[in-house]
């Protein structure tokens, strides 16, 4: 997985009627843009982020 800053992580839910969670990358700690992440998401709180199977990288507009 890559991604810059400005990227938005999606990680989506396996549970029903939980919803996914957005958050945008703000900050990328591993090399080359790989993970760790630090992400600020949709409700304010920013973490650091290790991106499993079922997170994806939306690319910036």
């Amino acid at each position: 997985m890559h991604a810059n800053v400005g990227d938005m992580l999606i990680v989506h839910s396996h549970v029903v009627g939980q919803r996914e969670r957005k958050g945008e990358i703000i900050e990328i700690r591993g090399p080359e843009g790989t993970p760790p992440y630090v992400v600020r998401f949709d409700d304010g709180h920013e973490q650091l982020v290790f991106p499993g199977p079922d997170a994806v990288v939306e690319p910036a507009e």
